[in-house]
């Protein structure tokens, strides 16, 4: 059996596309590509947890850790629950806003003797599915303002932080609350595509849309402009940009690419029928040897010639070599996800109460991973053809916005929606009034 190491790769899917002009039209400044930051201007910063043990790859491990903390004496679970400057479990805090945090109680952490409050699944890094424990109280920073709109209308461009060990990765997206944390180690920001709950309001520069609609001759929804930054954002010195096209066929095309995307990185809950990414028969992998019951971290290899990922003597074929060798942020993605599930964790804390063998669900979620690592590999080659053809058209850039009045973005749009019309607990059961 030949074990292949890999070289560096491209991360994500798809190439930029080459400089153009400040105002539009063909080949010139900066290819008329529009910063995140003004195409998106609302963002968020990522999640910051505090400890660990609040967030882990099952759900059945944070009902476990939460059992524990609340059989520890007043001494133990203090030292259990790992307290920092923003929270111990003295700390009064309001309760998480929107239904995931709707469970959690608002009493004291020291005196709490309820249920685990429900996990909830989240995007932990780029490709990573984990859950977490949503209550206020254990969460240094929660972010609250994406807990409030984050509903079944919603998705999320997560954006990462740069890269000190190889290129930039791309922005992914996600129909999960994002916890925000990149691969590539300093963290980015967190876009959604909606600034208010049940789809409203739109997280565009005011007016783009309208003028892209009059530009193109062709109605542009908030999604259409999602997909097309799906399908087209690219790397840039100041971070991702994405190109706009004055071309409608071309539009057209790239907003039906970008949906692809879409579909696929939100694992089918956006943008399709629901239904999880599948390849076709033939391709899709299976389980051929069974996963040892405790894998160690060194055990995974692939051999790229029999299209094989080894688990130790478990094995998991065909794995094109193309979901192998996917990176972010220098990092291959399919080894940092077997890397969290079996690093060891410090004995006595909370972290180590896990599985204490490999559960069946990880299999599933890593023969989902391949799937959709795959799939994103594969649309590389039309991304990069689609980047071509915007490069060689009519473009909307800065100076055609700044005209229009789309630029330069106002300072309301940076800043979360005023929430007039939702009661929220505070600490203690107490009211909260936004």
């Amino acid at each position: 059996m030949r074990t292949v190491t890999s070289g560096v790769m491209a991360d994500g899917a798809g190439g930029g596309a080459r400089r153009g002009e400040d105002g539009g039209g063909r080949a010139g400044a900066d290819g008329g590509a529009l910063p995140l930051d003004d195409l998106m201007p609302w963002s968020v910063r990522p999640l910051r947890l505090g400890r660990d043990w609040v967030m882990a790859p099952d759900a059945a491990s944070l009902k476990a850790r939460w059992a524990a903390l609340l059989r520890a004496g007043e001494e133990e679970r203090e030292a259990l629950f790992g307290p920092t400057r923003a929270r111990t479990p003295r700390t009064p805090v309001p309760r998480l806003p929107g239904p995931a945090g709707a469970a959690a109680a608002t009493v004291r952490l020291e005196r709490e003797d309820g249920p685990c409050p429900e996990p909830v699944r989240v995007l932990h890094s780029l490709h990573d599915h984990q859950w977490l424990i949503p209550d206020h109280r254990l969460i240094d920073a929660a972010r609250p303002e994406l807990w409030r709109v984050c509903d079944g209308h919603q998705i999320h461009l997560v954006e990462p932080g740069p890269a000190p060990r190889g290129p930039a990765p791309e922005p992914s997206f996600t129909a999960l609350l994002p916890a925000g944390r990149s691969p590539a180690g300093r963290p980015g920001r967190i876009r959604p595509l909606y600034r208010r709950p049940g789809g409203r309001e739109p997280n565009f520069a005011p007016g783009l849309r309208e003028h892209l609609a009059r530009r193109l001759g062709t109605p542009v929804e908030a999604e259409d402009l999602l997909a097309w930054t799906a399908a087209a954002v690219g790397p840039a010195p100041a971070g991702p940009a994405v190109p706009l096209t004055a071309d409608r066929e071309v539009w057209r095309e790239g907003v039906e690419l970008g949906r692809r995307v879409l579909r696929v990185q939100t694992r089918g809950a956006r943008c399709g029928d629901g239904s999880r990414p599948r390849l076709p028969g033939g391709r899709r992998p299976y389980v051929r040897a069974a996963l040892p019951a405790r894998p160690e971290p060194g055990w995974l290899r692939y051999d790229a010639q029999e299209e094989c990922l080894w688990v130790g003597e478990g094995r998991v074929a065909p794995v094109e070599r193309g979901a192998w060798e996917f990176r972010a942020g220098g990092v291959r993605v399919v080894e940092e996800w077997f890397g969290r599930r079996t690093a060891p964790a410090p004995p006595g804390t909370l972290e180590a109460v896990r599985p204490g063998a490999w559960p069946q669900e990880w299999t599933s979620d890593l023969l989902e991973l391949i799937t959709v690592l795959t799939l994103l590999d594969r649309l590389r080659g039309p991304r990069a053809e689609l980047a071509g053809r915007v490069a060689q058209g009519p473009r909307v850039g800065a100076a055609e916005l700044r005209g229009a009045g789309v630029l330069p973005v106002p300072p309301g749009a940076r800043r979360p929606a005023t929430v007039l019309d939702h009661r929220e607990e505070g600490p203690e059961g107490q009211l909260a009034l936004l």
